[in-house]
C-alpha cells in the first residue's frame, strides 16, 4: 500500500463539528499524530487529544496515539522535530493522520510542517491530503446568531500581538459573470471555481474573466 499521510483540521472544540472527512481519515489510518505542549509527551491538559479520543470512541475503532511535542515557541528547529516524528510514524504505518486544532488554514503549524515534509519527503507532500475543518470564528458567529459579513462587508482576521511585519492573504469572493479580473492587480493568485461540484476546477494563478458565478480567488500572502 502506498503512503498516505492526513492533515486533519479538528474544529473549535465541539466533536459534533468534526468533519465527515475527518471522521473518515481516522476510521482509514494506523497511526494518529497528536500535538502536545507537555515535554513530558503527557496528554493531560490537550484539548486535541480530548478530541481525537472522543472521536475515536464515536467510532468504536482503537488507534495507536503519537505524541509529538509542540512547545509553541515558533522556532524553526522545533517544525522540524514534529516533522521528523511523522515521517518516522509514517515509516512504521502505511496511514497516518496529524490533527491541528480549529482549521488548518487559519494560524495552524500545518503549513510550517508540510513546508518541512516537501523538503524531506517530496514523495509524501505531494500525496499528503488537508482536511479542512471548521473555523473558531464560524462557531462563535453560529453561537450568537450574528454574521461576519453581510451585504458588501469585509471580514478581517488580524492577529492581536504579531510578532514581526504583518502580511496580508485576501480572500475575493462574489464576483459578477463577465467580469474583468484585471481591477484584482497582481499578487500569488489562485482561483477557485465551482468547488466540489463535479466541474470544479483550481488554476493557479488569476484567470482573465468570469465564467462561473460561484468563483473564489485568494490572493496569498507574499512568504518568503
Amino acid at each position: 500500500m502506498n503512503k498516505k499521510l492526513y492533515m486533519v483540521s479538528l474544529g473549535p472544540g465541539d466533536i459534533e463539528l468534526l468533519t465527515l472527512k475527518a471522521l473518515n481519515a481516522f476510521k482509514s489510518c494506523d497511526a494518529i499524530c497528536v500535538p502536545t505542549k507537555s515535554a513530558d509527551n503527557s496528554f493531560a491538559k490537550s484539548i486535541s487529544h480530548k478530541i481525537v479520543s472522543n472521536a475515536l470512541e464515536l467510532l468504536a475503532i482503537d488507534k495507536t496515539i503519537v505524541p509529538v511535542y509542540s512547545p509553541m515557541h515558533f522556532i524553526y528547529e522545533d517544525w522540524v522535530h514534529e516533522a521528523d516524528i511523522i515521517l518516522d510514524t509514517l515509516n512504521k504505518h502505511n496511514r497516518v493522520c496529524f490533527v491541528t486544532l480549529g482549521d488548518a488554514a487559519i494560524y495552524s503549524s500545518i503549513y510550517y510542517l508540510l513546508d518541512i515534509i516537501k523538503e524531506k519527503n517530496k514523495a509524501v507532500y505531494e500525496s499528503c491530503e488537508v482536511i479542512a475543518g471548521v473555523t473558531s470564528f464560524s462557531a462563535a458567529s453560529a453561537e450568537v446568531k450574528k454574521g461576519l459579513c453581510l451585504g458588501d462587508e469585509e471580514l478581517l482576521i488580524k492577529p492581536i500581538n504579531p510578532r514581526g511585519e504583518v502580511k496580508s492573504t485576501q480572500i475575493l469572493m462574489r464576483p459578477k459573470i463577465g467580469m474583468d479580473t484585471e481591477v484584482l492587480g497582481d499578487g500569488d493568485f489562485y482561483t477557485f471555481e465551482n468547488m466540489y461540484l463535479k466541474d470544479a476546477k483550481i488554476t493557479p494563478s488569476k484567470i482573465a474573466r468570469v465564467k462561473k458565478y460561484m468563483t473564489l480567488f485568494i490572493n496569498f500572502a507574499k512568504r518568503s
